[in-house]
């Protein structure tokens, strides 16, 4: 792997450390983030097509990925603040927060890095999470089914998506990390993020 990477996991180790987890894993969107980690737990905890809840107020590409990874989905009312989580508790979308010791442990742990968000890299995401084996299978995920080798070298053993954080994208990251990590940081408000009722969006009605 070229040494420019390094940024990468310079960047994942520095905000997981901060947030309270073991690990994390810097990927291209907090949607991606969120669709593989309910690849993961779809692959390795289930063997039916599960059922996983949403809030209607959100982003609908939240939603997307859940479907896209092969769930069904329902709405509820419940209003959130700051994070809300996804099967049953495992999956958190916490896009909305950014704050030490964040991580709740047990979980897949799921950042934003968008624009209007609290580290506004522009694009990008990371996943936090104290599981080793999980982290191993999401860095190869999101890296096209690779290891972090050079690619002459590599023989992938499992079919992944390109969903890579760039080195460009971490070096941004962690020059504005360092402007917001000693920062007490509100949670963003969910009703000024214009998310619409999703539950009237007619492509989620029958899915």
């Amino acid at each position: 792997m070229a040494k420019a990477y390094n940024v990468v996991k310079v960047f994942e180790e520095e905000v997981a450390r901060w947030a309270g987890a073991k690990y994390g894993v810097a990927v291209s969107s907090c949607c991606n983030a969120i669709f593989l980690c309910l690849k993961y737990t779809k692959r390795f905890y289930l063997t039916s097509i599960p059922l996983v809840y949403f809030p209607k107020y959100t982003y609908p590409g939240v939603i997307m990925s859940a479907i896209n990874a092969g769930y069904q989905i329902k709405f509820h009312n419940e209003k959130w603040k700051g994070i809300y989580h996804i099967y049953e508790g495992q999956v958190v979308d916490s896009a909305l927060r950014f704050k030490k010791n964040m991580y709740i442990p047990d979980t897949f742990y799921c950042l934003s890095f968008h624009y209007k968000k609290h580290l506004p890299i522009g694009r990008g995401g990371m996943i936090l999470t104290d599981d080793k084996e999980a982290v191993e299978w999401l860095k190869m995920a999101r890296f096209d089914g690779r290891r972090e080798i050079p690619l002459s070298k590599d023989n992938a053993t499992i079919l992944g998506w390109n969903m890579y954080l760039t080195p460009e994208q971490a070096a941004r990251g962690l020059t504005l990390f360092e402007a917001v990590k000693d920062k007490n940081l509100p949670d963003l408000k969910v009703e000024e993020q214009g998310y619409p009722d999703l539950s009237k969006w007619r492509c989620f009605r029958e899915k």
